[in-house]
């Protein structure tokens, strides 16, 4: 009988709808953390330029492969570092490996918007714990990875919604 309610639930809603409160979801805390890095001292801080500073990584990244793994081109990845850059939060260095080639590193600053956006997101999960319960949040973690292919978790998506 379960079943069958929920059946007749998840036929309540138009398919469409799926994406969009997915969608909705996922915006909505991308929102709020960017609104809490902003009040601990991080107000330019953008979520293209936060998958950019991800794609950087610890170990730094070219243009060209901060290119391919946003998803868009060199040119727009320089663009996304010299906005980066110029705001304090990475800067491009010879590599050691390559003096013909400029690696683009994270600055402390880079790294401090990246560990304030993680503990933020800590934040932000725990209150999405109280509003449905720790199980039900859980299950829905784990529902979304049944569902997400394995490696679909890709830093593209600001290429992806402007291609």
């Amino acid at each position: 009988m379960a079943d069958d309610t929920q059946r007749a639930r998840a036929q309540d809603r138009p398919g469409y709808e799926l994406p969009l409160l997915l969608f909705a979801g996922f915006r909505s805390l991308i929102d709020q953390l960017h609104a809490e890095l902003a009040r601990q001292g991080h107000p330019e801080v953008r979520p293209a330029y936060g998958f950019a500073m991800q794609a950087i990584g610890r170990d730094g990244a070219t243009a060209s492969e901060l290119g391919r793994r946003l998803g868009v081109s060199k040119q727009a990845a320089g663009k996304t570092a010299d906005r980066l850059e110029a705001l304090g939060y990475a800067v491009r260095a010879d590599d050691p490996a390559d003096a013909r080639r400029k690696v683009i590193r994270l600055t402390p600053r880079g790294m401090d918007s990246l560990a304030r956006s993680a503990a933020i997101f800590e934040e932000l999960r725990a209150q999405w714990a109280v509003a449905l319960g720790p199980e039900r949040l859980r299950d829905l973690e784990d529902d979304l990875s049944v569902m997400v292919p394995r490696g679909a978790l890709r830093l593209d998506a600001a290429g992806w919604f402007g291609a």
